[in-house]
């Protein structure tokens, strides 16, 4: 269907919530019909194939993708939009499910709102399991401060810097005179165990996935990256999915979050620190790979063998890379940078290099 066409069928804008969906159909600037559904997505489809709109839109949220699965199963053309990036008028302080549903259709017809990716099924279940690894991760740190500030309660200092089997063992070692006391510590200390064995489990299941002919190969090529491995690179192939969408390396880059905000107007310009726009789970696995970046490049045993039977052309970027992102950490590093601003302008750089393996781009001298 050309553009020109398009333009003359009428467009829909869904307001869904978990038990409702608000339907609102335009054509130009007219209100064809709107009305409040059921969540059901036989009946949105049968009503929307009444009014003649085949094109439809509804913002991201909850309620996942389910709905934009089945309606472009069903042959329309459904598009998940962004939140964030849907205009908002300041002086506009009424917010209703009819003004939304009105609201998404006329700029959608407009073409003034921005799809996101909708993930296959595949992708987005595994999708969920690292995000359910991630939530574990947070709930064994919680756990593990609670323990650690009710040994420091008791006038106890726990050995070491960071939680290694030493301090586990420094744990289990430990008794309190009274009963009430033992057993809120034996609590704390199973929680930790429990979260220990979770996060395990959760990493099992996540090593298997990454073998999976979906994700093999692209995970293959992104672990020739130092600090990017089995965990950081199926993370960033599930947060992902299609790299082709973004046709820059800026672009990507822009998209996690990882560029300077900036304020200008005249000749004045002024950067401020991230945007922290987009995808937080691919930004915060690339900050946290980005801190590899530090140690003096060198290949080791265990990256020789994740980069072993890959593509020359991968492995020559995975250096370039390795020796481009250290000397950018030194220069920073040797200017007073603070870690955490040198850390996020490095994995800035560093996205700029998996978009590239990624999406196959080739091989450009440093």
């Amino acid at each position: 269907m050309s553009d020109d066409t398009a333009t003359h069928l009428p467009v829909a804008g869904l307001d869904v919530h978990a038990a409702s969906i608000r339907l609102a159909v335009v054509l130009r600037d007219e209100l064809l019909d709107e009305r409040t559904l059921p969540f059901d997505c036989r009946l949105v489809e049968r009503e929307l194939r009444r009014l003649g709109a085949t094109r439809v839109c509804y913002e991201a949220g909850p309620t996942g993708f389910g709905l934009a699965r089945q309606l472009r199963d069903a042959g329309l053309h459904c598009d998940v939009v962004a939140p964030g990036l849907v205009p908002r008028r300041s002086s506009d302080r009424v917010k209703t499910d009819k003004r939304d549903a009105r609201k998404l259709a006329l700029l959608y017809q407009g073409g003034m709102l921005a799809p996101v990716w909708v993930p296959s099924v595949e992708q987005e279940a595994v999708r969920d399991l690292i995000r359910a690894r991630e939530d574990a991760r947070q709930d064994r740190a919680r756990a593990r401060q609670r323990l650690g500030k009710f040994v420091l309660r008791r006038d106890l200092r726990m050995p070491g810097k960071s939680w290694t089997l030493a301090r586990r063992q420094w744990l289990g070692r430990q008794a309190f005179e009274h009963a009430a006391q033992q057993a809120a510590f034996d609590d704390y200390l199973l929680a930790c165990d429990l979260l220990d064995r979770r996060i395990e489990t959760l990493e099992r299941e996540i090593d298997e996935w990454a073998t999976h002919d979906d994700f093999r190969e692209l995970v293959g090529r992104l672990r020739c990256l130092r600090g990017v491995d089995t965990l950081t690179a199926i993370g960033l192939v599930a947060e992902i999915g299609d790299f082709s969408r973004f046709k820059t390396a800026p672009a990507f880059m822009a998209y996690l979050g990882l560029v300077p905000s900036e304020s200008s107007s005249g000749e004045r310009r002024r950067q401020g620190s991230i945007t922290r726009a987009g995808n937080n789970h691919a930004r915060r696995l690339l900050i946290e790979a980005a801190h590899n970046q530090r140690r003096r490049p060198t290949r080791s045993a265990h990256l020789a063998r994740r980069q072993a039977g890959q593509p020359a052309v991968v492995v020559a970027r995975a250096q370039q890379a390795q020796l481009r992102l250290h000397k950018r950490w030194q220069r920073m590093g040797a200017r007073g940078k603070h870690s955490n601003k040198i850390a996020a302008s490095v994995a800035r750089e560093l996205a700029g290099f998996v978009w590239a393996i990624a999406t196959e781009q080739p091989l450009r001298a440093a």
